[in-house]
């Protein structure tokens, strides 16, 4: 791209007469998606085709030619592709990116004499004026092309000019009109007044960091017996049936060894009985740290078994990246600069008021013997397990560990592995949340495990659909997690966890869930959003049949989200009316408007609820009285609605309902 065509400068209150001479006559404004001018890149998914809008307009009313201009960074061919005008100085159009990997994109614009010679030629012709002189204008214009062109332009363009000039007037108007000649006439385009935006990072990443389905569990659990640890041989047996729940990520809370000094014992007991299993995120023993894996659940070579049967079985292994350390951790002898110590020599545990973590200590990113060998160890430590066959990372709490730190590392990975996803665990303010996307986190933990109301739901949902956050922020629906036992699922039975799970997988295209869920455990420690026998701290056996378990209920959702292109992401959500407080009616609907789907979820557990609703017959260009075809997409049942309000009712053995909307 030449540096000679304007780009927009900074702003000068005034500015001297030869500087305003050479800025853009045509001003490019609002491109979209843009994150925070540019200085972070943009999210899109490989094989997707990324939505650029822009405001485009200049003075006078002369035809703009709109293009949007990109490429991979790893080549040097730039494509472009037209922008369609959409009016009000609007321009909305799309590029194609195949493959993983970092983009660049700019939006071009210049005035087009050939389009703005024809749409006035038109007006005129229309109006029944005289074009003569209208028409030697164009039989010239077209002419100055042919001759400043070469090669077979060249000869297309002068037999044009001989045939506009061997044509009655009318019969010239049509031809200037026709698609061959403005084809024709744009390759030929010279490109007054060229404008060019700055150009725009876009991260594109595999599908899997948009449209995936998270299960949790603890290896040391699948056991038949608490006193016997579980090990990755064990797994195997469970791999069958994660794999027909639908999920496809399968996530391991950390298989390092776990440190001795301040074990904690169960139920977060500070004092640990000898058969006591430990905390997994107290890191590091004698046996080694985060390299390393814990010996009771096996080898090396036991662990790249289970990678391999887990993606015979469509499941890829996920685990966690936890930057903590056990009192027994290697590092505190081998590199004690890495670390604070007090003046007594000891050294401070982790606290997050009131919690307090006696068993695991910090790392200091800055202290003076940290930078750079710390920073290259944990990348190492990344790329390690990366050659282990892992590409999924659930990273614990990165919000307390510094911002470029994490851009450094994840764009390293990247630039290596452009494959590999990192899911943010951060339950922190919005700004930190939308900041960890923007440097590079594919995913993050939300807000959604604590939103429960109508009107919290629907402004949550509406929210992570507007900008910024469409841009940077891919939202995980986990229902629960190890350390978090909703409080809504508390008390709310089998229907509660019924609405938790319709709500996350209809509502984003990435959910997850820990293990027990599916049976719908929900004993709380007293006063308080955490699990009563915390698997934390203790080797948990499970009855995978137990009675009332959803595991069908999860199958068929999943099911319907793999089939379903519009509930493949977050994005294209959009509210309508249910007219009951208690009911949340949402649609989503595909990018080439064929698949439409629409959910309506009770949020009450314990009642039937009943609402008239609208169906959404406008954004299908349909009339208020139209007939449309109605599928419940969990049993498969048809049916046929007549006009826009309806009538549903939901219970509490099933308290959503997911509908594909179609015309005949």
């Amino acid at each position: 791209m030449s540096a000679e065509q304007p780009t927009e400068p900074d702003y000068q209150a005034h500015l001297p007469l030869s500087q305003a001479l050479l800025l853009p006559r045509i001003a490019i404004e609002d491109t979209r998606p843009v994150l925070d001018g540019g200085q972070f890149a943009a999210k899109a998914t490989a094989g997707q085709q990324v939505e650029v809008g822009c405001k485009v307009f200049a003075d006078g009313h002369d035809k703009l030619a709109v293009r949007v201009r990109w490429r991979n960074e790893r080549q040097d061919v730039w494509h472009s592709r037209v922008l369609e005008d959409q009016g009000n100085d609007a321009w909305l159009g799309y590029f194609p990116v195949p493959e993983a990997g970092r983009y660049r994109f700019c939006i071009e614009a210049w005035i087009d004499p050939f389009a703005s010679f024809c749409y006035e030629l038109e007006k005129k012709h229309l109006a029944a004026q005289p074009v003569s002189l209208e028409l030697q204008e164009g039989r010239t214009l077209v002419q100055q092309a042919g001759e400043r062109s070469e090669g077979a332009l060249r000869e297309q363009l002068l037999v044009l000019h001989q045939q506009l000039g061997g044509l009655l007037a009318a019969e010239q108007v049509a031809l200037f009109l026709s698609a061959d000649s403005a084809r024709l006439m744009a390759e030929a385009d010279l490109r007054p007044y060229l404008s060019l935006s700055p150009e725009y990072p876009l991260d594109v990443e595999r599908e899997r960091a948009q449209f995936a389905s998270w299960y949790e569990l603890f290896p040391r659990s699948i056991t038949d017996d608490p006193a016997r640890h579980g090990t990755f041989d064990d797994v195997h047996s469970r791999l069958s049936m994660i794999h027909d729940m639908g999920f496809d990520v399968l996530y391991f809370p950390p298989i390092h060894p776990i440190g001795r000094r301040h074990r904690k014992g169960r139920n977060n007991a500070l004092v640990a009985a000898p058969d006591d299993p430990g905390s997994p995120y107290a890191i590091g023993s004698e046996e080694g740290g985060h390299e390393a894996i814990h010996p009771q659940l096996g080898s090396r070579e036991d662990f790249r078994r289970l990678v391999a049967a887990a993606a015979d079985h469509g499941l890829e292994i996920a685990l966690d990246f936890a930057i903590q350390c056990s009192q027994d951790h290697p590092w505190l002898t081998e590199h004690p600069g890495w670390f604070n110590w007090r003046p007594d020599g000891t050294i401070k545990y982790a606290e997050n008021p009131p919690k307090k973590y006696q068993d695991i200590v910090n790392v200091d990113f800055y202290a003076a013997d940290a930078i750079p060998s710390l920073w290259l160890e944990l990348r190492d430590i990344v790329l390690g397990w990366v050659e282990e066959g892992v590409t999924i990372f659930r990273v614990d709490n990165p919000h307390t560990k510094p911002l470029p730190f994490w851009q450094w590392l994840i764009g390293d990975v990247r630039s290596r592995h452009p494959q590999v996803i990192f899911l943010a665990e951060a339950f922190t303010t919005p700004a930190m949340m939308a900041r960890l996307g923007k440097i590079g986190y594919s995913q993050s933990y939300t807000y959604f495990t604590w939103r429960n109301t109508k009107n919290e739901l629907a402004s949550y949902f509406s929210e992570l659909n507007q900008s910024p956050w469409r841009e940077c922020f891919r939202p995980n629906f986990f229902v629960n997690t190890p350390d978090i036992n909703p409080g809504f699922l508390h008390d709310s039975g089998r229907p509660g966890f019924l609405i938790r799970a319709a709500l996350a997988t209809m509502g984003s295209g990435l959910w997850g869930m820990y293990s027990g869920f599916e049976l719908c455990e929900s004993a709380p420690l007293p006063g308080k959003e955490e699990y009563l026998d915390s698997e934390k701290y203790e080797i948990r056996p499970r009855d995978f049949k137990t009675p009332g378990n959803i595991i069908a209920e999860i199958a068929q959702l999943n099911r319907i989200r793999r089939q379903n292109p519009a509930l493949q992401s977050h994005l294209g959500l959009k509210l309508y009316n249910a007219w009951n407080d208690r009911i949340l009616y949402f649609g989503k609907r595909s990018a080439d408007g064929g698949n439409f789907v629409l959910v309506a979820v009770s949020l009450d557990p314990f009642n039937p609820q009943e609402a008239h609703f609208e169906l959404p017959l406008w954004e299908m260009g349909l009339p208020d009285d139209a007939v449309t075809q109605g599928e419940d997409l969990m049993n498969g049942h048809r049916w046929t609605w007549y006009g826009k309000v309806q009538f549903m009712r939901l219970e509490p053995a099933r308290p959503f309902g997911i509908w594909r909307i179609s015309v005949d």
